[in-house]
């Protein structure tokens, strides 16, 4: 960058942010820097233009998040949401821990996300989906030889949680992101990548579902 002598800004110039330069129809003009001195120079703007924000509205203000206070803020909801989908809060656990620790890697880019939560979200949903799919045969042989000395979920969590097990895995997605995660029709498409439609069919089969589940299961308990 050249220093040139401007006595006034030219005509029609615009502030440029930094001391003494402004930007006109010749480019961005500077005073030239005091002898011994200097005059720092942070971006160089041509008329019709402004400054880039590399971040962006309300991005920037994710940028400024401290991952700590993101992952101490979201850690426990996504694992309430895992647990619905998997049955199991220590395999949740373990999915929503992965998932923060590809978000940590990542960060200084998630960081400008307009919402960096949807993509760990996304993530740790994924990660749940393959492991289900991978592991669930063995999952529940396991689950069969763990003794446990802790007291046990009520009966009624225990129906809910065993009626969403019985859901085709898509309806369960989508029944426990909406009523649990408190995500809307769109942002569960967006989620998954699927028409608003498609969602709202998966919601209303869950629901049906679910009530039929449930109502077998009351019924089985009265003529017990």
């Amino acid at each position: 960058m050249s220093w040139t002598r401007q006595k006034g800004p030219p005509k029609g110039a615009q502030p440029l942010g930094v001391s003494g330069c402004v930007t006109g129809a010749g480019g961005t003009r500077c005073p030239r820097p005091p002898r011994g001195g200097r005059v720092l120079v942070t971006r160089e703007v041509r008329v019709g233009g402004r400054p880039p924000d590399p971040l962006g509205g309300s991005a920037h203000k994710a940028a400024e998040l401290v991952f700590d206070d993101f992952y101490h803020a979201h850690f426990r909801g996504l694992v309430v949401q895992l647990t619905a989908y998997t049955g199991d809060r220590g395999q949740a656990q373990d999915l929503v821990q992965e998932a923060f620790c590809r978000a940590y890697a990542h960060w200084d880019r998630l960081a400008r996300y307009d919402d960096p939560l949807a993509w760990v979200r996304r993530v740790a949903w994924n990660l749940g989906h393959n492991r289900w799919r991978r592991l669930r045969t063995a999952q529940a042989w396991l689950l069969r030889q763990r003794e446990t000395h802790v007291a046990g979920p009520s009966p009624d969590r225990v129906a809910l949680d065993t009626a969403l097990a019985k859901l085709p895995p898509k309806q369960r997605r989508a029944v426990v992101l909406h009523y649990l995660a408190d995500l809307s029709v769109a942002e569960i498409a967006a989620q998954e990548r699927v028409a608003e439609g498609t969602v709202k069919s998966w919601l209303h089969r869950g629901r049906a579902a679910l009530a039929t589940h449930l109502r077998d299961t009351n019924e089985e308990v009265r003529d017990v």
